[in-house]
């Protein structure tokens, strides 16, 4: 079983946001751990790391179903990802983690949020995080017309 098309729509429009956001600011890591570490810290303030850490696990162990390339990774018990080393060293050159991989994975941690807290909480805690224009279905068309 896929990721909801929502969910993966969405998290498309974090990456492309944090994408945008690192090249303005040369921000460090990639965009799909960007948004991962904004939603942990979001998230863990709201209902406690080791909650965070659960949902996390939950959501790699499901993303692990769709994409074997994630089979290194693990959730520390802080809820941080570790073994992403072991994956740029086996991406071909250029390629980031970040891709599909990292869509995947955060499209599940989202959908899963979405099951747990509800959709208008879910988006309540993202849209203290990014911008509303990340959430404007007119930015998202404009982006991929682009």
């Amino acid at each position: 079983m896929t990721a909801l098309p929502q969910m993966r729509d969405l998290a498309n429009r974090l990456l492309d946001y944090e994408a945008g956001m690192g090249k303005a600011s040369e921000s460090v890591g990639s965009p799909a751990l960007r948004v991962y570490e904004k939603l942990r810290q979001n998230l863990s303030s709201f209902a406690g790391a080791t909650a965070f850490q659960s949902l996390a696990f939950r959501a790699l162990t499901q993303a692990k179903s769709e994409t074997s390339a994630l089979w290194a990774v693990q959730v520390a018990a802080d809820g941080s990802l570790q073994g992403l080393g072991t994956i740029d060293a086996q991406t071909e050159m250029g390629q980031d983690w970040a891709g599909e991989r990292g869509i995947i994975l955060i499209a599940r941690l989202l959908g899963l949020l979405r099951i747990f807290l509800g959709e208008a909480l879910t988006l309540s805690l993202l849209r203290s995080a990014w911008p509303s224009e990340v959430f404007d279905d007119r930015n998202s068309a404009q982006r991929r017309s682009a």
